[in-house]
C-alpha cells in the first residue's frame, strides 16, 4: 500500500481519555481528521447532568465535526460517514465496530491496543497485565476484522512495567506512547512494501491471556491466594474501580496501595485482621502478609493509613 499522507482523510473514533492522546498528535501534525466519532453524552454526578465525553470535549475545542450515533448501525450515521468520503479509520478505546462501519474507508480501520497483541485480547489489558504480575506490555495497532482484537498487526512496540506501576500510571505511559505510535503506524500503512502480520504467525503454540472487562464482582480480594497475587491484584485495579474487600458490620475497605510479606510459619487464618490501631492495618493471606498502606472505605475520602487508624478503630 502507497500513498501520500497528505491524501489521508481520517475520521478518528473513541471516547476515554485514553484516547485524547493520539488524536492529539494527528491534529498537531496536521492530519486532516473530517470528523470525531465518540459515545453519546450520558448522565454523571449527583444532577444526573449530561456529561461529554472526554474525546469530544477534545474536538469540540478543535472545532472538529462530532458523531455521537446511539446505534452504530444506524442507518444514518452509516449515510453520514460514507458522505464524509474518508480513506482511513482509526480507532482507539471505542466500542466493537461492525463490518458495515469498519469496510468503508480504501485504506482500512485499524485500532490501538494497550497489550502486546495476540496476548491480552479484550476490554481491560492494562488491569489484567498487572494483575497477573506482567513485566512487559505495550501497544499494538492492527486492522480491524470480524473478531475482537485478532486483525494483521501494522506495529507493535513494548513498555517496561516497573514494580510500583499501577493502573494508572501504566495507563498514562501507554497513553503518552500513543501519541507517536499512531504516526508511526500511519506512516507504515503508506510505506512501500508493507505486509501487515497475521496474528496467527505469532501464536508459536503459547498459552494467550485473555482481558475481559473488569466487574465489581471480580474486584473483591480473596485472601486465601498468595501475596505477591494480592498485591499484584491490588495494583491492577488502583486508583480505578478498585480491589476491596469487607471489614467490620459489612464496611467496605477499597485498597489502592500495599506491600506483602511471604511468612512460612505461623500463619493466621487468610483474611485476618492484625492492627496497631495506630500505624499499621495487615491482612493475612495463604503464605503471608498483605500490608495496607492507602485506602477508602465507603462515604468518606481516600487516606494515608496512619490518618485511616485516626479515626477508625478495630476491636481487637
Amino acid at each position: 500500500m502507497i500513498t501520500k499522507m497528505t491524501d489521508l482523510k481520517i475520521i478518528y473514533m473513541g471516547t476515554p481519555q485514553f484516547a485524547v492522546a493520539p488524536l492529539k498528535a494527528l491534529i498537531e501534525n496536521n492530519f486532516n481528521v473530517l470528523a470525531v466519532v465518540t459515545a453519546p453524552d450520558k448522565p454523571a454526578g449527583r444532577g444526573k447532568n449530561l456529561k461529554a465525553s472526554e474525546v469530544k470535549v477534545f474536538a469540540e475545542q478543535h472545532n472538529l465535526k462530532v458523531l455521537q450515533p446511539i446505534s452504530l448501525k444506524d442507518p444514518d450515521f452509516i449515510k453520514d460517514l460514507k458522505n464524509l468520503n474518508a480513506n482511513l479509520f482509526i480507532i482507539v478505546a471505542f466500542r466493537m465496530l461492525p463490518k458495515i462501519v469498519w469496510e468503508i474507508p480504501k485504506f482500512g480501520t485499524f485500532n490501538i491496543h494497550a497489550s502486546l497483541l495476540p496476548d491480552y485480547r479484550g476490554a481491560a489489558p492494562i488491569n489484567h497485565v498487572l494483575i497477573n504480575g506482567e513485566k512487559v506490555t505495550g501497544l499494538t495497532s492492527f486492522f480491524i476484522n470480524e473478531e475482537i482484537d485478532s486483525g494483521n498487526i501494522i506495529l507493535k512496540k513494548e513498555c517496561l512495567i516497573e514494580d510500583e506501576d499501577n493502573f494508572g500510571t501504566l495507563h498514562d505511559k501507554l497513553m503518552h506512547m500513543s501519541e507517536s505510535f499512531v504516526i508511526e503506524t500511519i506512516k507504515i500503512i503508506c510505506s512501500e512494501n508493507f505486509k501487515p502480520i497475521p496474528q496467527s504467525k505469532l501464536l508459536s503454540g503459547k498459552e494467550l491471556h485473555l482481558a475481559p472487562k473488569i466487574t465489581k464482582e471480580f474486584c473483591q480480594i480473596d485472601f486465601n491466594k498468595s501475596s505477591i497475587s494480592i498485591h499484584n491484584f491490588i495494583r491492577g485495579l488502583s486508583p480505578y474501580p478498585g480491589a476491596y474487600t469487607f471489614i467490620e458490620k459489612d464496611v467496605m475497605l477499597k485498597i489502592f496501595k500495599s506491600e506483602y510479606k511471604i511468612e512460612n510459619q505461623n500463619l493466621a487464618k487468610p483474611g485476618t485482621i492484625i492492627t496497631d490501631n495506630k500505624n499499621f492495618l495487615i491482612f493475612s493471606t495463604v503464605d503471608g502478609y498483605i500490608e495496607v498502606l492507602d485506602l477508602q472505605i465507603s462515604g468518606r475520602k481516600r487516606m494515608q493509613i496512619k490518618e485511616f487508624l485516626n479515626g477508625y478503630k478495630f476491636n481487637q
